[in-house]
């Protein structure tokens, strides 16, 4: 029975940490595709890839695999999904729609942020502070998946800005970036990616912790803000 409880509470806990992270993920991926439709291309649409559904987006190590085991051992760990597919072909001004879009999945999850943190000001608000001792009450549980889908979109966003190909970023900062510059960093993008993964799988996701928590502060201050108001 110990056994039995031990593994439910085990499972309980991986899906808070992992449901919060899988939407903020799909909805991250959705971001792109809708920005690309609004810029010209709807090569993700075609591709059943403009949804919500984490079945679409999901890639297994990245998504399922790692994220999982990193809840279950507590290993600093992140993780991906596959990314939305974009022609730039359809796009009337490639390197400025493409700033846009790449931008569109960081500004979303920075968004989800932001509801968050009014929904976590109006729960203090109107339900008042959880006491410690009822760290394990139904409100405390959905305090704590608040706060856990706030932290996961803050990282996810200030991850994704790194200004490395394959993030975000790198494409980002390609609409400032000579064309024959941008294009030699693209081409290195295989190397880079194996890198990145070598440096997140020996906890160089501590790199971004202080600039993510330092956001995350921010958005908490807005929480604190609407349950003052």
């Amino acid at each position: 029975m110990a056994q039995s409880s031990s593994f439910i509470e085990i499972a309980f806990t991986a899906m808070k940490f992992y449901v919060p992270f899988l939407f903020a993920l799909c909805f991250h991926e959705f971001a792109h595709g809708w920005v690309a439709k609004l810029r010209g291309d709807r090569t993700a649409e075609l591709m059943g890839r403009l949804t919500l559904n984490p079945m679409a987006h999901a890639d297994l190590i990245g998504t399922v695999i790692l994220p999982l085991l990193a809840i279950t051992t507590r290993i600093p760990f992140f993780g991906w999904a596959k990314p939305v597919p974009v022609d730039e072909r359809n796009l009337k001004n490639p390197k400025v729609d493409m700033f846009w879009i790449a931008s569109a999945g960081p500004l979303s999850n920075l968004l989800l942020a932001l509801v968050t943190a009014i929904a976590l000001g109006l729960f203090v608000r109107y339900l008042g502070e959880v006491p410690n001792q009822d760290r394990q009450s139904g409100l405390s549980q959905i305090f704590e998946v608040l706060i856990t889908f706030l932290t996961t979109n803050v990282f996810l966003a200030v991850f994704n800005m790194l200004p490395v190909y394959p993030l975000d970023g790198a494409k980002v900062l390609a609409r400032f970036l000579p064309d024959h510059v941008n294009d030699q960093l693209e081409a290195w993008s295989g190397y880079t990616n194996i890198i990145l993964f070598v440096v997140l799988v020996g906890g160089g996701l501590q790199i971004i912790s202080a600039p993510a928590f330092f956001v995350r502060s921010l958005f908490l201050i807005v929480a604190d803000w609407v349950a003052m108001v």
